[in-house]
């Protein structure tokens, strides 16, 4: 039972988002020939460890500011609901999400070692994003930015580094999408919870432009991602098997359409919110497909 908590408190469904931004940018390297088994298995752990602080300082942070305590609970927003229930206290999870960034810090240490200095940016940033999001980004409309930018072009970079030890423009282009996806997952998880982020004072992007330019803006984000993949295909940038991703258009339309909708009525925004974290870990998932069918074919 206890364990059933702990998983619950750390959103460990939501992980698998770790290890498929590790993918993307390790597929990338391996179609480049650069593979790294064991340095592939540390950055997962350590990109693990540092989504953990994440959700577990987010949660503690949510609780002591009344934000847990008015939300309403959906299987994708409104934060466990593990405090609020009074399952944990609330200084076991913080001590969690210390000794969980303590982790990886070491991990990130043991790259700078085997590495170089080359990650020292990607890790600074990183840890500035994971300990301030909640408490700082969050509050002056700028944790959707924060949340795209820490587990978007940051873990990407960071995966392909950890196995070429140098940046390519490829690899640049190719942390843009998960950018904007993850962006987008936070920005839609938000339209639920705009009461409870004004009272607990949070400010975001859907407080800002309220339900309808929200529901425009996030879609606009949502098919930018398949337009630029075209573009990048296109061009020569991107192999062509990274076009798989457009097979998750049927779920961004159904997200898209949701956001439109508004969340009044709860049940019938869910599955909007489940179609947003499909589009999110298929659409990444099958850009690393893509990268290792070129890096198997070529």
């Amino acid at each position: 039972m206890r364990f059933q908590v702990w998983l619950a408190e750390i959103r460990a469904p939501f992980l698998l988002l770790s290890a498929v931004l590790v993918c993307v940018g390790s597929s990338l390297a391996a179609y480049h020939g650069f593979f790294n088994p064991a340095h592939f298995a540390l950055a997962t752990v350590g990109l693990i460890l540092i989504h953990i602080s994440v959700n577990t300082l987010n949660e503690y942070f949510d609780y002591k500011t009344g934000v847990d305590l008015r939300t309403v609970k959906t299987p994708f927003s409104g934060g466990s609901g593990v405090l609020p229930a009074g399952l944990l206290q609330p200084s076991a999870v913080l001590k969690t999400a210390l000794a969980s960034f303590a982790g990886a810090a070491v991990v990130g240490g043991y790259f700078l070692f085997t590495v170089g200095l080359v990650l020292l940016p990607i890790l600074l940033l990183g840890a500035v994003l994971t300990l301030f999001y909640t408490q700082f980004f969050a509050r002056i409309m700028l944790g959707e930015i924060a949340a795209g930018l820490g587990m978007g072009p940051l873990p990407v970079l960071g995966a392909y580094l950890v196995h070429t030890g140098f940046y390519t423009a490829e690899a640049f282009l190719l942390s843009v999408p998960p950018g904007i996806l993850v962006f987008n997952l936070l920005f839609l998880n938000e339209f639920p919870d705009v009461e409870a982020d004004r009272a607990g004072g949070k400010r975001n992007l859907v407080m800002a432009l309220g339900y309808r330019r929200a529901a425009i803006l996030y879609s606009a984000l949502t098919f930018s991602v398949y337009v630029y993949t075209v573009l990048c295909v296109l061009y020569g940038w991107f192999p062509m098997f990274l076009l798989l991703s457009l097979l998750t258009l049927p779920f961004a339309f159904k997200a898209a359409s949701t956001a439109f909708k508004g969340p009044e009525k709860i049940e019938a925004f869910i599955p909007g919110l489940k179609a947003n974290v499909m589009v999110v870990l298929a659409t990444q998932g099958l850009f690393a497909a893509g990268y290792l069918i070129a890096a198997l074919t070529g």
